[in-house]
């Protein structure tokens, strides 16, 4: 399997591993407009990152290739879509900005992790 493949596999699957995670450890700790910020964060990050690599598959896969202001402003549709719902979450004090900034960075955490493991597999393949 192909690193770049590898590497999109496991973000995805991480992402919703530490999306639970989160969710779960902050129940236990945290007030419900917090859970609810980790929440709807963490989805909206998720559900984002498929989305956008989707459309770069879909793009570098089919035998028509697309052109790269199409693949744009899909992507500035979306940020713009996320930021309206940014904006009506906290303007409605329905999530807690720091819970939400911890749920929008899920997707960040889950890159950081997938950095180190294909870093040390590097340094440690090459040491043998």
């Amino acid at each position: 399997m192909d690193i770049q493949q590898r590497i999109v596999r496991f973000v995805t699957k991480t992402n919703w591993i530490l999306l639970f995670l989160a969710c779960l450890c902050s129940l236990a700790f945290a007030s419900a407009d917090f859970v609810r910020g980790i929440l709807f964060g963490g989805l909206l990050v998720t559900i984002n990152f498929h989305l956008l690599a989707r459309t770069l598959k879909k793009a570098f896969t089919s035998n028509h290739i697309p052109s790269h202001f199409k693949i744009l402003a899909k992507y500035y549709i979306r940020f713009f879509i996320s930021g309206v719902i940014i904006f009506i979450l906290i303007a409605s004090n329905y999530v807690d900005p720091l819970g939400l900034i911890i749920g929008l960075s899920i997707v960040v955490a889950s890159m950081m992790i997938a950095t180190f493991i294909e870093f040390k597999k590097l340094i440690f393949k090459e040491a043998v």
